[in-house]
C-alpha cells in the first residue's frame, strides 16, 4: 500500500479499527482516548488532528435515544423507584457513551486527515 491516499480506503473504518490514516498499520491511540504522538509504521505526525468534543457529541447523540427509550420501557413496565434508575439506567447509558468514544474519535480523526481539514479562515480576497 502506498504511502499517499488510497481512495478505496475508508476513513470510518480506518478510524473504527484505530489505525493510522495514511499507512493503516500504525496505531492511533496509545491508551483507550490518548492519541498517539505519530504512527509507529510510517512515522505519520498527529499533531494535524483535533477532533475536540466533537466524540462526545456524537457519543451522547447516539446513546441518548435507546437510553431513553430504555428508560421509559423499564419505568412504565416496573413502576421503579427513582434510585433503580440511578443504579441500572445511568450506568448503561455512560457505558454506551464510554464504548462508543473511541471509534468515533478514530473515525472523526481519520476523517480530518483524508479530507485535508484546516482552521477556517477569512479570505480577505
Amino acid at each position: 500500500m502506498n504511502s499517499e491516499y488510497d481512495e478505496t480506503t475508508n476513513p470510518a473504518l480506518t478510524g473504527i479499527k484505530g489505525l493510522c490514516p495514511r499507512c493503516q498499520r500504525g496505531h492511533l491511540f496509545t491508551g483507550y482516548l490518548r492519541l498517539a504522538t505519530s504512527c509507529e509504521v510510517c512515522g505519520l505526525d498527529y499533531s494535524f488532528a483535533d477532533p475536540a468534543d466533537g466524540p462526545a457529541f456524537f457519543a451522547m447523540s447516539i446513546a441518548a435515544v435507546p437510553a431513553l427509550l430504555f428508560a421509559l420501557w423499564f419505568q412504565f413496565t416496573f413502576e421503579p423507584p427513582l434510585w433503580m434508575h440511578l443504579i441500572i439506567t445511568l450506568p448503561l447509558t455512560v457505558g454506551a457513551c464510554v464504548v462508543l468514544l473511541r471509534p468515533l474519535k478514530g473515525w472523526l480523526v481519520c476523517s480530518q486527515y483524508f479530507h485535508k481539514a484546516e482552521e477556517g479562515h477569512i479570505d480577505p480576497g
